[in-house]
């Protein structure tokens, strides 16, 4: 037989095509191609599981729901309030105490301070930006783990494109591919955006438009419909099945080598698409109707309720990884939907997306605790980085009112819980202005690492980018101090 020699090469993406070729005869000797892959794949899982054989908090979660709050939320003023810190820092909020001893929050989250002995509160999230200072170089950072390579010349960053470095979700929906008819990862209810620069570090990019999120970007506040989710009226169900079956019959003409290196693979496209439709799952989840009007008065009847009820909906039917946007453009006006309160800080605060943010958080953290889900699912509530600890100054090159909040990357916080993770714990510490973290800093590489080995995914394995070149997932550590 053909045989090219050499040591077999593989990296986590699977065989080379050097490789393929390789034993790309061996079916003369028994071996089918198909049976090749998946006792490879099994292999990789089994060296995975090797590694972190006995490890604290690794594989405890199936799925995960990321509330990414694009805009920078103030952490002095929600989180980590400073009250001994002078006037122009700790601001007008009072902090109030919480179901975690000795930790304090921003008085205006009474909802959350009640629902924190279910979470992990990290105080110390941090990092230097490589560059630009704004939201969409903080987004991709904070979503792929990596810093952004291109830069437009009026300083934004330049539009998604194939060469970018996959959002989490991409790689998660990739790594663990779905048994059911259901939908791997889903984004709502609108996209990633910061001026005229949208969905930057919320794609698959290099990976392939297969990995894409499924986006369903309407108001679940409002009338959603779906019907690219729907059997339409005029093709029967018999008829769709038709469709397909002609469509896997040419595709399954193909030699299995040539399939096995065609990156389309129309046929296992076609059939989740085919399944999804008639399983009715997906639609079935995004259907809020089907919820008590109790319930979605507990999440809040607004957009980000809604969309944070719809998560857990879709968790529920089966998705793997949920991306719930803020529901504004990152760079916004802060006095009606957005974060980024250069121009006013605490009535924005106060009057809008406290209220909201806090309404939503604690309804689903209590009601994912009560159904069971809280145990093997990871929920994140996070953005791009904090506000200026000081008032009235500039640090982005942005102006900014005297009682307004500059961006602030160099120390933040967010919310962990669910898979593992410690219940009723404070992580990190801030210094007495909450400018940098005291101890135990928490890069945003370090989370995502950690994400994927909840998961059951080693972030230090080896990925292949546009050019082909070895990547590592993530250039992260695991906090491991994060589980219980």
């Amino acid at each position: 037989m053909l045989n090219i020699p050499g040591h077999p090469a593989q990296t986590c993406e699977g065989p080379t095509r050097r490789e393929l070729m390789r034993i790309g005869s061996l079916g003369l000797a028994g071996l089918h191609l198909p049976g090749f892959f998946l006792s490879q794949k099994a292999a990789l899982a089994n060296d995975v599981a090797k590694k972190y054989a006995g490890a604290r908090g690794f594989a405890q979660a199936k799925n995960v729901i990321m509330i990414f709050l694009q805009g920078g939320p103030s952490h002095i003023d929600i989180w980590d309030p400073k009250p001994d810190a002078p006037s122009n820092i700790r601001g007008e909020f009072k902090p109030i105490k919480t179901k975690i001893p000795g930790t304090n929050i921003g008085e205006h989250m009474p909802m959350m301070a009640q629902a924190l002995d279910k979470v992990t509160l990290i105080r110390s999230m941090s990092y230097t930006p490589n560059g630009l200072f704004n939201h969409t170089a903080a987004i991709y950072q904070m979503l792929t783990g990596y810093p952004p390579d291109k830069v437009s010349p009026s300083g934004q960053l330049e539009p998604p494109n194939a060469a970018d470095f996959p959002t989490a979700g991409s790689h998660i929906s990739k790594m663990m591919p779905m048994k059911d008819a259901m939908l791997p990862f889903v984004e709502l209810p609108r996209p990633l955006q910061e001026s005229g620069i949208i969905g930057k570090g919320g794609a698959a990019g290099f990976l392939g438009k297969a990995y894409d999120p499924y986006r369903m970007y309407q108001d679940p506040a409002e009338k959603v419909t779906l019907e690219d989710l729907a059997l339409r009226k005029e093709i029967p169900p018999q008829r769709l099945k038709d469709r397909f079956e002609l469509l896997k019959g040419i595709n399954g003409s193909m030699p299995d080598l040539e399939k096995a290196l065609n990156a389309s693979a129309v046929d296992e496209y076609y059939g989740k698409a085919y399944d999804l439709v008639l399983s009715g799952k997906a639609r079935d989840a995004m259907d809020l109707t089907k919820e008590s009007v109790a319930m979605r008065e507990r999440y809040g009847n607004h957009t980000f309720g809604q969309s944070v009820l719809m998560a857990r909906r879709l968790i529920e039917a089966g998705t793997k990884f949920v991306q719930v946007n803020w529901p504004s453009v990152a760079n916004g006006d802060p006095e009606k939907t957005a974060w980024d309160t250069h121009a006013a800080n605490f009535a924005p605060l106060k009057n809008l997306h406290c209220p909201k943010l806090d309404r939503a958080l604690s309804a689903l953290l209590e009601d994912m605790d009560q159904r069971g889900l809280l145990k093997e699912t990871m929920v994140v509530a996070i953005g791009e980085f904090g506000r200026s600890p000081r008032m009235g100054v500039s640090t982005s090159g942005n102006s900014n009112s005297p009682d307004g909040r500059d961006h602030w990357p160099y120390c933040y916080s967010g919310i962990v819980a669910g898979a593992g993770i410690a219940r009723g714990m404070q992580y990190g510490e801030s210094d007495a202005t909450a400018s940098s973290p005291k101890e135990k800093p928490v890069h945003p590489n370090d989370l995502l690492a950690t994400i994927y080995y909840g998961l059951g995914i080693d972030p230090d394995m080896e990925i292949r980018n546009h050019l082909n070149q070895p990547r590592e997932l993530v250039k992260g550590k695991i906090v491991t101090d994060l589980f219980a």
